[in-house]
């Protein structure tokens, strides 16, 4: 298992959690659920997340949810976790008569439907389930895999029930905490003489696992999503130093060492088709590191899976910046992987932000040790990710291709630039509620959707919903910005302005503004509204309402549309 902090050092840090600011998350469990609240909220802290915290009484989960003036519910929670242990499914499995037991994952699964519905109906909060670890009761010893009538059996169908539940439930997210108990074993994550004194179904040891994978949840849904990995070459993408050794005599393949290198290309080649973008920061000669990857057989990454490929003697901090200021993205989502503890502490000391993770000595341990750290959680896959590769290399040829033009107007014209704006449908809203839950810097105030909410927004006649996307001659960025605006009578206000730093200072923002206006001015509408709510990572556009015309009246920003004139863009509609 990966090393976590520990449960006393969690405790110790919740302690720290008091400020009652920040995200608003319950808790509630079938079983005791103190020890596990704590572990979350210190590895809240630990995190960095700020958090206010409330927990239900033991096993008050039924009574909570259905009444509608619960305490859960006058708390308004932005995310319910739910904490249905496998040892109470255990006990109703038991209690169960042996001709219903088969079919007792399908009404567990519709048990849990009942409290989704209940929740959908009184609140927007994610719910946050954990998965069902198994218990092996040993009843059937290895007959359980081949009777619907074992508990294991049961456990495990349950979990594909539930699975395949949350696909269409766009509320319900699952803590796979079953796959860390797998990981460290019952005999550790479960302490029989602490759950016979206490009812606690998990270790002490256990908890900092299991409070990991909400916090892991909660910052992807906030928009703490990293998407970008970088790679060192020498012994870190294959064995041996290609400088010295040649790529002929490099370990790969499926013999030897080379399997541990080989299957870790495997692997990153799966985050690559995911929507991962992959790139080199290596101190070799550029042509000899690119000999590997076109002329060794037994390579699974190849030139064209990698975004962005530096090798020099440079310093890898300077790269890496690079890097970074090229895709346009933030240090904080980035992965660097490096076999150098020298330049791994490097990296660390000067890009704070960025996470280096602490790879073992032994190329064997790279994989699992990598695939535990959770290191690429997401809130959900849409056709452009799986496309991210060849949008973040056709902005490369956008950078490279500014010095050919003596100023940045001539250099956008240039662009040929081209923008649909649509509204809202089934199409679009997977994208648009992603681009909401991962945009932190050009984020007017900040508000997170679901597809839910976004559902609902677009089905109601009060509001005016933009959904712009953008090409040009290098390739098509697709889906971009995002403005929700809410109208009353003759006046309207931004509930919120969205926009992927990938296309700041494009004119991007002038010709959404002529887009919005236009359409105002057709509707009848006299006045627009807007506030901007600054955060640690929006101050990018603290000017940006002022630059768009608008004036400041105390905290909040209007403009009188018959004031407004059309603001200079390269931008065409299509």
């Amino acid at each position: 298992m990966i090393s976590l902090p520990s449960f006393n050092e969690l405790k110790k840090a919740s302690k720290h959690n008091h400020s009652g600011k920040g995200v608003r998350v319950a808790l509630l469990g079938d079983t005791p659920t103190q020890l596990l609240g704590q572990a979350i909220k210190g590895y809240a802290v630990h995190s960095g997340l700020e958090m206010c915290y409330w927990e239900a009484d033991f096993n008050q989960i039924e009574l909570q949810i259905n009444n509608p003036d619960s305490e859960l519910f006058h708390f308004r929670p932005d995310f319910i976790i739910l904490f249905l242990s496998s040892e109470k499914q255990l006990q109703k499995f038991y209690k169960t008569p042996l001709d219903r037991r088969t079919a007792f994952a399908e009404t567990c699964c519709n048990e849990v439907k009942l409290l989704m519905n209940q929740i959908t109906a009184r609140t927007d909060a994610r719910v946050v389930l954990y998965s069902f670890y198994e218990i092996d009761d040993a009843v059937y010893g290895n007959f359980a895999f081949k009777t619907d009538s074992s508990f294991i059996n049961q456990i495990r169908k349950l979990n594909l029930l539930i699975a395949t539940y949350a696909q269409g439930e766009k509320q319900l997210l699952i803590a796979d905490v079953a796959r860390d108990y797998y990981t460290m074993g019952s005999q550790l994550a479960f302490a029989p003489n602490v759950y016979i004194q206490s009812g606690f179904v998990w270790s002490i040891d256990f908890l900092p696992y299991a409070a990991k994978r909400i916090i892991d949840i909660i910052q992807t849904q906030q928009g703490l999503i990293r998407k970008c990995l970088i790679l060192d070459l020498d012994d870190t993408l294959w064995g041996g130093t290609v400088g010295d050794d040649g790529w002929q005599n490099l370990q790969l393949g499926d013999l030897g060492t080379g399997r541990a290198f080989t299957q870790l290309q495997l692997w990153i080649k799966e985050l690559q088709m995911r929507g991962v973008i992959i790139c080199i920061c290596s101190k070799n000669d550029d042509q000899v590191a690119r000999e590997v990857f076109t002329k060794h057989p037994e390579m699974i990454l190849r030139e064209e899976d990698i975004t962005l490929f530096i090798a020099n003697w440079e310093n890898k901090v300077d790269n890496i910046t690079a890097i970074k200021e090229t895709l346009n993205i933030s240090y904080s989502s980035i992965v660097f992987i490096d076999n150098s503890p020298f330049e791994r502490n490097m990296v660390r000391s000067q890009i704070p932000e960025l996470l280096v993770p602490e790879l073992p000595e032994d190329p064997a341990l790279y994989l699992g040790y990598l695939q535990q750290l959770n290191l690429f959680d997401t809130s959900a896959i849409t056709d452009e990710d799986l496309n991210r590769t060849q949008q973040y290399k056709a902005e490369a040829l956008r950078i490279d291709n500014i010095k050919h033009y003596a100023n940045e107007t001539e250099y956008l014209r240039n662009l040929n630039m081209v923008a649909r704006t649509e509204v809202f449908n089934a199409y679009n809203i997977p994208r648009v509620a992603q681009l909401t839950q991962r945009s932190n810097q050009f984020n007017l105030r900040t508000i997170r959707y679901s597809e839910a909410e976004l559902i609902s927004i677009s089905s109601r006649s009060d509001y005016i919903t933009f959904a712009v996307n953008l090409k040009d001659k290098f390739g098509d960025y697709g889906l971009i910005s995002v403005m929700i605006i809410r109208v009353d009578k003759d006046e309207c206000f931004i509930d919120n302005w969205i926009m992927s730093c990938r296309v700041l200072k494009r004119g991007v923002e002038q010709f959404i503004m002529n887009s919005l206006i236009d359409k105002l001015k057709r509707l009848g509408i006299k006045k627009i509204s807007a506030e901007y709510i600054p955060t640690k990572k929006n101050g990018l556009i603290n000017n940006l309402l002022s630059e768009m015309q608008f004036h400041k009246e105390a905290e909040m920003y209007s403009l009188e549309i018959v004031n407004y004139k059309n603001a200079p863009t390269e931008i065409n509609p299509e």
